[in-house]
């Protein structure tokens, strides 16, 4: 439980009687922590250091009056409410003190009972006024992570649908470098991707990184980090002196790193930075984790295509060269038929897969083509050449 922290009174008058009274007797035993002052310039000097939430002030202070005193403070700016106290027969500067901003009045000789009803009337509007406060910026506050929450959300969508559509790599690396940026609050990021049968990385894209690392785009990659998360297959998040240890530690003071996996396996890393040594939470590697899923399922798309296109390309000119009349041997033929078909039916795998209206339609151009292939290479003669 939040502990409670005592309302300060500063008590203004120039009878010691009456400060010994409202600090002794009646404010102190409330709780309340109570300041004293004999006149305004004490006043001026005590509401500055000792920051009171109520002042209890006389009007008939030496030199500096009460309502002096009142418009005194502020003039400095200061809103701290103030109660007058005066005797009987000063109704009249009373009334100019409220005019002044005075919250209430109190005749002397002062009262136990009045001076507690009259402070906690006004601690009360007060910590009314501070609650309020608090909660109009618990509002704020949660209308902004809802805000930010929506826009990553959208951020997501966006992203998805991006790299479900496309198998532009240039594109795609442009539109993940943006999205993690923005969805886990970093200053600078990389992908890095694995070189076909090597434990290599190389540097495909990055954002802001240092000018010196930025040069090294499509080159080999080693900052210290991508590769243990490479091997481990598991997301790091990394700040501090633990980050001081690697190369990494050149970028910023706070790292978090994420796999790219394929049926499990990694072959590439995505990495976001800070300069600041603000460690990354678990709802940001939650995000950047789910941008390396899309990642991988446009990366993964595109080499399947990528492989199929080249393949389909290749056996057309083949046939191309034969004008469709060519002689070979029976095995050889047999060979050939089951490969067509085996690229036919995964192709066919693949277009089930996918939901990406454009990729769905180039799989099923080649598709079309493998089919066309296939009907060709039946009406082969078979024999010796001539």
């Amino acid at each position: 439980m939040e502990e409670k922290i005592p309302e300060r009174v500063l008590a203004v008058d120039e009878d010691p009687y009456v400060l010994d009274l409202l600090k002794r007797e009646v404010l102190g035993p409330l709780g309340y922590e109570v300041e004293v002052a004999e006149d305004a310039g004490s006043a001026i000097r005590g509401a500055v250091n000792f920051g009171p939430d109520l002042i209890i002030a006389s009007l008939t202070l030496p030199g500096l009056s009460g309502k002096d005193l009142l418009v005194a403070l502020r003039s400095q700016g200061t809103e701290v409410p103030m109660l007058v106290t005066a005797p009987e027969g000063m109704e009249a500067d009373a009334i100019q003190a409220f005019r002044l901003g005075a919250r209430d009045y109190l005749v002397k000789p002062l009262r136990e009972t009045e001076v507690v009803a009259a402070v906690e009337r006004v601690i009360n509007d007060i910590r009314l006024r501070h609650e309020h406060d608090r909660l109009t910026e618990q509002l704020a506050d949660s209308n902004r992570m809802l805000e930010r929450r929506v826009r990553e959300l959208t951020t997501l969508f966006g992203l998805g649908k991006t790299v479900t559509s496309t198998t532009h790599q240039g594109q795609l690396f442009s539109k993940l470098m943006e999205g993690c940026l923005f969805v886990t609050s970093a200053d600078l990021g990389w992908v890095v991707l694995q070189k076909e049968s090597s434990d290599e990385l190389v540097l495909r894209a990055e954002r802001n990184l240092p000018p010196m690392e930025a040069k090294k785009l499509h080159q080999n990659w080693d900052d210290g980090v991508s590769s243990l998360v490479l091997l481990s297959g598991e997301a790091l998040a990394i700040h501090g002196e633990g980050l001081s240890q690697f190369k990494l530690s050149e970028f910023g003071q706070a790292a978090l790193i994420a796999p790219i996996k394929a049926k499990d396996r990694p072959f590439g890393v995505i990495g976001v930075a800070r300069k600041q040594a603000i460690p990354f939470t678990e709802r940001e590697q939650v995000m950047l984790e789910a941008i390396t899923d899309y990642a991988s399922i446009s990366l993964v798309n595109a080499r399947l295509f990528q492989a199929l296109e080249e393949r389909a390309k290749r056996l057309e000119q083949e046939f191309e060269k034969s004008d469709g009349r060519i002689y070979v041997d029976s095995e050889w033929l047999e060979s050939l038929d089951r490969a067509l078909r085996a690229a036919l039916a995964e192709t066919g795998n693949l277009i089930e897969q996918n939901r990406s209206g454009k990729i769905k339609k180039g799989l099923n151009t080649i598709k079309g083509d493998l089919e066309t292939l296939l009907k060709q290479l039946s009406e082969i003669d078979i024999g010796e050449p001539e």
